[in-house]
């Protein structure tokens, strides 16, 4: 069997996902025998009878793997499973957690091994990241995505309990401006301190983009225009609350910005259909006029209509946006090659003895 690579996050939505198939993807190129296993799911969903993990049924569809979903995804995180955890009432699943990795890695000449949540997610069934990575014998590459600043307390204290484990840490989502401030602080306190930081991913829109019908789903509201072009990428959000003149002069400067307006604030309403926005959410369950429908109609603009406040639907846009999941061909390709231009794959395989 070969070597195993726990990849695990300072938080939950730190690109896990991303790193785990670009990594496997790049490396099957390269010629080595990819296996992938997530032992523990948070995602669950129903599939031919049987609850799985969404994320690890994408990413082996995305690594066009074919192995048993109970062997992928041993232990299900459910709400009864949390119950029973919680009543003490607890299993310790590592042993077939074990079973399922040494069957899944049989002739592999490496096992990715993806956690959930954050490294220290799971610590209350004992089945964290830390121990995992142990107990397992695994090399871990922890992702840490970029919000305001890096994580250094999380990836310091995670040093101290993986030691000679901690093969590195990948810094994800950095937007051009903040590159300098990386290169020249914060990665040479990690290395200094025995973290080497085995790549950075830049900033890209499209990874965190939503499809217009995405965002209809996620907001609860319903698509009352243009619904055959509810396909459009949405990459941020403008609130339009301003007067018109200032709303066109930020709304002319973001491409592919979806507006959030009142219902009854018809005029930026036409100043957004007339700008071709990939997406209109009206708020306040106020249906437009027959004008505003048939511009939206003859320009091919998806108008949502949603019951919330202005200010509560901003608030979920934002999370929707920034918890967006890799889902289509578009997002797999670009995340393939971020992975593969960002990360020190010699490094990497020397790290990992493959």
């Amino acid at each position: 069997m070969g070597k195993g690579l726990y990849i695990g996050g300072t938080r939950a939505y730190s690109g896990k996902n991303m790193l785990s198939a670009g990594i496997g993807l790049r490396l099957r190129k390269e010629g080595l025998s990819i296996g992938y296993m997530k032992p523990v799911g948070v995602t669950p969903v129903e599939k031919e009878g049987r609850t799985v993990d969404e994320d690890a049924v994408f990413v082996q569809e995305v690594l066009d793997l074919d192995q048993p979903a109970r062997l992928v995804t041993p232990v299900i995180v459910t709400q009864d499973f949390r119950v029973n955890a919680f009543a003490g009432r607890y299993t310790d699943y590592l042993p077939e957690i074990k079973s399922a990795y040494d069957t899944l890695g049989e002739g592999r000449d490496l096992m990715i091994v993806c956690g959930a949540g954050n490294t220290l997610s799971g610590k209350y069934c004992r089945l964290d990241g830390i121990r995992l990575v142990h107990e397992m014998g695994l090399k871990a590459l922890i992702i840490d995505r970029l919000h305001n600043d890096v994580n250094y307390d999380e990836l310091m204290y995670i040093k101290d309990q993986l030691g000679e484990q901690l093969l590195g840490v990948v810094l994800n989502d950095i937007p051009t401006y903040f590159v300098d401030e990386i290169e020249n602080v914060f990665r040479p306190y990690l290395e200094r301190n025995g973290v080497k930081v085995i790549g950075i991913i830049p900033q890209d829109p499209l990874l965190a983009s939503i499809r217009a019908y995405e965002l209809a789903e996620g907001l609860g509201g319903r698509m009352v225009s243009a619904r055959n072009r509810a396909g459009g990428v949405v990459e941020n959000f403008l609130i339009g609350t301003m007067q018109v003149e200032n709303f066109m002069n930020y709304f002319q400067r973001r491409p592919n910005t979806a507006v959030i307006a009142g219902g009854d604030r018809a005029d930026l309403q036409l100043v957004a259909i007339e700008g071709r926005c990939p997406c209109l959410v009206l708020t306040g369950n106020i249906l437009p006029n027959d004008i505003i429908l048939s511009r939206a109609e003859a320009l091919d603009v998806p108008i949502v209509l949603v019951r919330q406040d202005t200010y509560s639907v901003a608030k979920k846009m934002e999370g929707l946006l920034s918890r967006q999941k890799l889902r289509d061909i578009m997002k797999i390709r670009q995340c393939a090659q971020l992975v593969a231009d960002s990360l020190d794959f010699v490094a990497l395989r020397a790290g990992l003895g493959v």
